[in-house]
């Protein structure tokens, strides 16, 4: 097997502490949850994190989307520790030194820009029996500042080291469906608007529900797009390769512009059947087959043509396609019993990170998409984005 270097790998997003413990009922009345909530953290939920440390047993996890994707494409690797690199934004506080020592337990050589205007972003995951209630703070994750840190001497270097890169829009996937739902209410109401359609969007969520805001500020497309140009020309200008997910439908809706001036850069696009059919609708390309989704967008105009676009979508338990110049293809996710699946959250992260493993090591991109459909086929049989000392692929 080839030797890599450290620092072979850059991921950039929005990290969270997943703060995970078994609770009991009286605790999740207390904090007004319900049974496989999936909620943004309010005012009445403010204690929640701390008293979960206090009251029960815990287990700290990195997470957050695109520190799950690096954390599983080291945990793929194994050895050179800290071939992967990570940038995000948190507190100086309690959690952030939490977080800090799990990136490290995990290999990943993360550098943090620490703040003191929000504490650090987390995640609690309150278990009771078969059921998980998701609470999150997206907090410092929101803060990152590029002129404070990516900018930064010793920060650049180490992004220049890099030979691929990844960047995720996302912060993490739990929020789709109160999104969706949400932005579907509120275009209901402004078809007949003299007002522009994002405009509209972001007025009507903050009056129908004022902490959307923090979701899609969580979004790092949307927390720092000129950090993301300025890693999407380094890698462009010196042949690398630079990788990005779609991450959520309504990203390619209401942040379309910020969106596609990246869109030229991408090397390698990920995303899902539903990010797919937005982005197609949202480009114009009057059709609803995936194969011929992933085939226009992997034409869509590139700067760097010294590498044709790679366009990787993942469809659940069917079959991954994947687009390249020449060709469009499928391949058969690995089947995994019923009975053996935990939790679906981390998937989609779990695939990507598979994926970059192998990407590093200059690997066929049929051998990415195996690995990647072997971490996912990991992930799911554990809770949250977790994965047992050492991988068994081959």
């Amino acid at each position: 097997m080839p030797t890599l270097s450290e620092n072979v790998l850059f991921g950039m997003g929005n990290p969270l502490l997943d703060i995970c413990a078994v609770v009991d009922k009286d605790f999740l009345d207390k904090y007004g949850l319900k049974p496989n909530d999936q909620i943004l953290a309010e005012e009445k939920h403010k204690e929640l994190f701390e008293e979960l440390v206090k009251k029960f047993k815990v287990e700290y996890h990195a997470g957050g989307s695109t520190q799950n994707s690096v954390k599983v494409a080291q945990w793929m690797i194994q050895s050179p520790y800290k071939a992967a690199t990570f940038f995000g934004c948190i507190g100086k506080d309690k959690f952030g030194e939490i977080l800090k020592k799990k990136t490290e337990e995990a290999h990943v050589d993360a550098h943090y820009y620490e703040q003191t205007e929000e504490p650090t972003g987390t995640c609690a995951a309150c278990i009771t029996s078969d059921n998980r209630s998701l609470v999150a703070n997206l907090a410092a994750a929101n803060c990152y500042k590029k002129e404070k840190h990516l900018d930064v001497e010793k920060n650049w270097k180490l992004v220049e080291r890099a030979n691929v890169y990844y960047i995720a829009a996302k912060h993490a996937q739990l929020f789709h469906p109160l999104l969706i739902g949400l932005v579907l209410q509120t275009l209901d109401h402004i078809s007949c608007s003299p007002l522009d359609t994002f405009q509209l969007v972001n007025i009507s969520l903050q009056l129908r529900c004022p902490e959307l805001d923090t979701v899609f500020q969580g979004f790092f497309l949307t927390v720092s797009p000129e950090s993301i140009l300025k890693v999407a020309s380094q890698a462009s200008a010196n042949n690398k390769i630079f990788t990005l997910n779609l991450s959520a439908p309504f990203i390619s809706q209401f942040y379309k512009e910020p969106m596609m001036k990246v869109m030229p850069y991408v090397d390698i696009l990920f995303g899902n059947e539903m990010e797919a059919a937005t982005f197609a609708r949202e480009q114009g390309f009057e059709t609803e087959d995936i194969k011929e989704i992933a085939k226009k967008t992997q034409a869509l105009p590139k700067v760097n043509l010294k590498r044709q676009r790679v366009v990787v979508f993942t469809q659940g338990k069917d079959d991954t396609i994947m687009a390249t110049e020449n060709e469009v293809k499928s391949f058969p996710v690995l089947i995994s019993d019923q009975s053996e699946i935990v939790d679906t959250n981390g998937a989609g992260d779990a695939f990507v990170g598979g994926f970059l493993s192998q990407l590093v090591y200059d690997r066929p991109l049929t051998e990415c998409i195996r690995a990647g459909h072997y971490a996912a086929s990991v992930i799911i049989k554990r809770s949250g984005c977790t994965f047992p000392e050492k991988p068994d692929f081959h």
